[in-house]
């Protein structure tokens, strides 16, 4: 494990601040998301307009604002599951689609989540659990996957060298993480980015094996 590895794992585990639910809630309570784009992926939303089954149990882990859920709604996707560990997020997310059956909203910790799932979308949750998890993230998304199940989504492809969310990387790391439970069918530069993140994004498009 290297130096930044180890620091990041200590301060998840042992600082002031570990990654756990009080840190996320607490981001959300001080209205500090940054990561939060206002809006769906572009690069999302183009797929999914390809994407034929309507009625794909979807799942979204990580969720935010759940833009992208909006975004499927509108577009006549009727099952959607969304995933967020603050309680405030969910409360948020719970009220925004009160009147929707089609989205089913969770308060849980997506490593301990149970389901079956014939697509999952990646946008910004990768990138917010600790780098040393991130083999465990790929076991897990394949094991909520049903048989040539996807991910879908974008990566992050620079650096950020900090002990604290968002944690980056590049395809040359994130391809040995998932080659053992996924086919790699895209993984490669997002050309449909926001302008804020053009030429920092990864698109991917991962089937399970």
């Amino acid at each position: 494990m290297s130096k930044e590895e180890k620091d990041i794992q200590c301060c998840v585990t042992q600082c002031e601040n570990p990654l756990d639910q009080n840190y996320w809630n607490e981001r959300w309570q001080k209205d500090e998301t940054g990561w939060d784009m206002g809006q769906a992926s572009p690069a999302i939303t183009e797929f999914m307009t390809q994407y034929p089954n309507k009625n794909a149990n979807i799942l979204i882990p990580g969720c935010g604002n759940a833009y992208e859920a909006e975004y499927l709604l509108a577009n006549g996707f009727t099952n959607i599951t969304l995933i967020d560990i603050a309680p405030k997020a969910v409360e948020t997310l719970k009220e925004k689609f009160a009147d929707k059956p089609q989205v089913k909203v969770l308060c849980e910790d997506f490593f301990q989540h149970k389901g079956n799932y014939d697509l999952i979308i990646e946008q910004t949750f990768f990138c917010a659990i600790p780098p040393f998890r991130r083999k465990e993230y790929a076991e897990k998304t394949a094991s909520l996957l049903n048989e040539n199940g996807k991910i879908i989504g974008v990566l992050f492809d620079k650096q950020f060298n900090q002990p604290f969310p968002p944690f980056g990387g590049c395809p040359c790391e994130y391809k040995p993480i998932f080659e053992p439970h996924f086919t790699i069918k895209t993984m490669d530069e997002c050309y449909n980015s926001i302008p804020p993140r053009a030429k920092s994004e990864v698109f991917i498009n991962l089937i399970k094996k």
